[in-house]
C-alpha cells in the first residue's frame, strides 16, 4: 500500500475541507482535490462540463487526474463524492494509501448541500430524494474504504486526529 491519504465520501461530507487541514497539520504532505484539479485543467465548473460535455466526459478527465494524483507519495487527496464508485479508481486509490471514507448522515449532508448550490448531480427537483438515492447505492462502495468514519458527532479534529492516528500506524 502506497502512502497517500484518500478521502472518499458524499458530496458536502468534508473531503475537503479535512484533506486541507491535514496538509496544514502533516508538513511533508501536500493536498490534491480532484474535482479543483479537474476545473483548473479543463478552465470551467464541473457543473460546466456535465452540461457542455457529459457526466461521462467527467468521469473520464476524473479518472485521469485520479491516476495521476496517486502516482506520487505523501499526498492528501480529497475526492469527488461519485469517484469511488468507478472501479478503476477504486482500485488506484486502495492500492495508493490508507482510504478513509468520512461518514455523514442525510440531515447533515442535506444542510450542507443546500448552502452550496455548484453540485450538478443536485441541481434538480428534489435534491434531498436524489442526495439519499446516491447515498443508498455509493454507500456499498464506500464501505470499501480501509476505514470507516463515522462524522456525525465528531469535530474536526476529532476527525483529524483519528486520520494521523491510522496514517502513522504501521498497519
Amino acid at each position: 500500500m502506497g502512502c497517500n491519504i484518500i478521502l472518499v465520501g458524499m458530496p458536502a461530507c468534508g473531503k475537503t475541507t479535512i484533506g486541507a487541514l491535514l496538509a496544514e497539520k502533516l508538513e511533508n504532505y501536500i493536498h490534491i482535490d480532484i474535482d479543483s484539479v479537474v476545473e483548473k485543467t479543463q478552465g470551467i465548473t464541473i457543473s460546466e462540463i456535465f452540461e457542455k460535455f457529459s457526466e461521462d466526459y467527467f468521469r473520464k478527465l476524473e479518472y485521469d487526474t485520479i491516476k495521476l494524483a496517486c502516482s506520487g507519495q505523501n499526498r492528501i487527496i480529497s475526492t469527488g463524492g461519485g469517484s469511488f464508485e468507478n472501479p478503476d479508481n477504486r482500485a488506484t486509490l486502495l492500492k495508493s494509501g490508507k482510504v478513509f471514507y468520512l461518514k455523514s448522515n442525510l440531515d447533515i449532508l442535506y444542510n450542507r448541500i443546500t448552502e452550496n448550490s455548484a453540485r450538478p448531480l443536485l441541481a434538480k427537483e428534489n435534491p434531498r430524494q436524489i442526495l439519499e438515492n446516491l447515498l443508498k447505492k455509493r454507500e456499498y462502495n464506500y464501505q470499501k474504504a480501509h476505514y470507516t468514519i463515522d462524522t456525525t458527532q465528531l469535530n474536526k479534529d476529532e476527525i483529524l486526529r483519528f486520520i494521523i492516528n491510522e496514517t502513522n500506524s504501521q498497519s
